[in-house]
C-alpha cells in the first residue's frame, strides 16, 4: 500500500517551518554598480563575525585588485578554489563541494550572478548558493542591481549594455536581509577618478560610457526601490495584521506578439515581487493561432516567453478557446486573481473600449468581480 500523503494545510505549514529552521540565513549586499563597496563591506563583516566567535569562511571573493578591499583579506580563512581546465586554459571556480564538506556557520560568496564553467554541478552561482543554504549554512553575498532578471531590459535601455549574467527575482525574495550600499553619483565618479575602481588605463573609457551621472542616478533609483520593496514585503509578512487584506494574485495575459508579451511578463513579475504574491501567465490559443496556422518564428518566440515566465516564477497556462475574454474571466475567478495585466493595444485605447465588443465584455465582467485591470505600456 502506497504511503498516504498528508494534505492537511496545518501539516504543510509545520513542515515548511521545520525546513526554514534548518535552512541557512541569507544576506545580500546590493548596489547600483561596480565600485560602490559591496565586497569591502562583506569583508568588514567577515572580520566582525570572526571576532564574535562565528565559524566563518570565504567561499569566493573577487577584490578586482582594489588595494583597500584586498587588504581586508588578511587574517580571513579562505576555502581554496577548485582548478578547472576549460578550452585549454586553467581556470578557478568556487569549490561548492569543499564548502559543503567544511560546513562553516557562515560563508562569503561574492559575484552572485556569475555563470559557472561548463561541467559544473550548477550552471549559475546563485544555484550553488541555494545548495549551500539548504545544507544549513548561512550565506552573505553581493550583486549589482543590473543583474536582476525582471529589470534587465530597463537596465539595458539606461546603460546601452546587454547584461548576460542575471539572477531571477525569486532569489531576492529568499533573502533574510538586503543591504543597499549607496553612494551619490559624484562620490562614485570620484572613486573612479582616484583609481579605486579600475586601473588608470580604463578610467577615461569608463567615464565616457557606464559612469555618467544620469545613468548612475537611474541605476541608483532602481537599487533603492528594490531594497524598499524588500522591506515592505518583510513588514507585510512578519508584522501581525489587525485587518485581513485580500491576498494579491496577478494574471498576465499574453499573445503571440513577442515583444508585448515579454513586456507584460517582466512588468507583472515586478508587481508580483513587490506584493510578494503568486502570479500566472495565461495564453489563450484561438483557432486562428493553432500551430499549423502561425509561423515558426512566432512559435519559437512564444516558447521562449513561456520559459522566461517560468524562470521568473510564474505558473504558465495554455488554453485553447475562441472566447478569449470569457476564458480570462473564468481563469481569474477559478484562481482568485485580484489583478489582470494585459499589453497596451496597438490601436487607440478609446477605440478598443468603444468599438470592441470582447474588450467591453471583459470590462463589464471584471467590474462585477472587483478584479483590477492593468494595461501595461
Amino acid at each position: 500500500m502506497a504511503e498516504e500523503k498528508h494534505t492537511d494545510p496545518s501539516v504543510k505549514d509545520f513542515i515548511e517551518l521545520v525546513k526554514k529552521s534548518r535552512r541557512g540565513k541569507f544576506k545580500i549586499y546590493i548596489g547600483m554598480s561596480a565600485g560602490v563597496g559591496k565586497t569591502y563591506r562583506m569583508l568588514q563583516e567577515a572580520h566582525s563575525l570572526i571576532k564574535n566567535g562565528i565559524d566563518m569562511q570565504i567561499g569566493y571573493i573577487e577584490t578586482h585588485n582594489r588595494a583597500e578591499t584586498h587588504s581586508l583579506l588578511a587574517g580571513l580563512p579562505v576555502i581554496p578554489k577548485r582548478k578547472v581546465f576549460y578550452k585549454g586554459k586553467e581556470l578557478e571556480e568556487m569549490d561548492l563541494q569543499a564548502i559543503l564538506n567544511r560546513h562553516p556557520e557562515v560563508v562569503i560568496v561574492d559575484e552572485l550572478a556569475h555563470s559557472n564553467i561548463e561541467g559544473s554541478k550548477n550552471s549559475k552561482r546563485w544555484q550553488d548558493v541555494l545548495d549551500i543554504l539548504e545544507a544549513g549554512i548561512s550565506v552573505i553575498s553581493a550583486v549589482n542591481i543590473q543583474h536582476l532578471e525582471s529589470i534587465n531590459e530597463e537596465v539595458e535601455a539606461i546603460t546601452g549594455v546587454a547584461i548576460t549574467e542575471r539572477i531571477p527575482d525569486k532569489i531576492l525574495e529568499l533573502t533574510d536581509e538586503i543591504v543597499n550600499i549607496d553612494l551619490t553619483a559624484d562620490e562614485l565618479i570620484d572613486r573612479l577618478k582616484e583609481g579605486k575602481i579600475y586601473n588608470k588605463s580604463k578610467i577615461n573609457l569608463a567615464l565616457q560610457n557606464f559612469f555618467q551621472p544620469d545613468r548612475i542616478l537611474q541605476l541608483r533609483e532602481l537599487a533603492l526601490k528594490e531594497v524598499a520593496h524588500h522591506l515592505e514585503r518583510k513588514i507585510a509578512v512578519e508584522v501581525p495584521k489587525q485587518i485581513k487584506l485580500r491576498s494579491e494574485k496577478f494574471l498576465a495575459c499574453i499573445s503571440t506578439n513577442a515583444e508585448t508579451a515579454k513586456i507584460v511578463i517582466r512588468k507583472t513579475a515586478r508587481l508580483a515581487s513587490y506584493y510578494r504574491s503568486g502570479w500566472i501567465v495565461l495564453y489563450v490559443q484561438s483557432s486562428s493561432e493553432s500551430l499549423d496556422k502561425i509561423k515558426l518564428d512566432k512559435q519559437r518566440h512564444l516558447i521562449n516567453n513561456f520559459k522566461l515566465a517560468t524562470e521568473l516564477g510564474a505558473e504558465v497556462l495554455k488554453i485553447k478557446s475562441d472566447d478569449v475574454s470569457q476564458t480570462i474571466v473564468q481563469i481569474a475567478e477559478e484562481r482568485e486573481v485580484t489583478t489582470i495585466c494585459i499589453g497596451k493595444p496597438h490601436i487607440n485605447l478609446y477605440q478598443v473600449i468603444l468599438k470592441t465588443t470582447a474588450f467591453n465584455e471583459l470590462l463589464k465582467k471584471l467590474a462585477v468581480s472587483e478584479t483590477d485591470l492593468v494595461i501595461l505600456s
